[in-house]
């Protein structure tokens, strides 16, 4: 689904890795959400997408060529558009033990290693889409009291 308009009620999860495989098993994984996947193959691609569209949850591969995950991962935190998104890194198991501890530190907000458990990404997943639909939920809420009260304010 890569560059489609989204609905502007739904956001997007993010799917960043350089490797076309890994892509394809994560639409794979989480095409029974029902919720619009865009691809990015690079860091650069990501926050480009980050940019056009709502993104709900990234999960976002380390070891990329040019700009890997943890840049990526700082340079989407750096944004005050884009600091609140939740990130989920996605790394080998034979990577480096300090990645997951490297991870939390530039903002992730969990952490897998591949090959992950289909039901366990798709559980974490689902959980940030809930909590981002709640978080549009309060905000719609805050923003009907601010209505009533400037309403009320107007008649007083």
């Amino acid at each position: 689904m890569s560059g489609a308009a989204l609905d502007p009620g739904r956001a997007g999860i993010l799917l960043v890795d350089d490797m076309e495989d890994n892509l394809t098993a994560l639409e794979a994984v989480l095409a029974s959400l029902n919720e619009p996947l865009i691809r990015a193959r690079s860091g650069e691609e990501a926050m480009k997408a980050l940019l056009r569209q709502p993104i709900a949850l990234v999960l976002l591969d380390i070891r990329m060529p040019g700009m890997d995950g943890f840049e990526t991962a700082s340079q989407i935190k750096r944004l005050d558009q884009t600091r609140d998104v939740p990130i989920i890194f996605l790394t080998g198991t034979d990577d480096d033990s300090g990645y997951a501890f490297r991870g939390y530190a530039t903002g992730a907000a969990d952490y897998l290693t591949k090959p992950f458990d289909p039901w366990v990404l798709r559980a974490k997943v689902s959980v940030f889409l809930d909590l981002y639909r709640k978080g549009r939920e309060v905000e719609r809420l805050k923003r009907e009291i601010q209505d009533l009260r400037r309403r009320a304010g107007e008649r007083g």
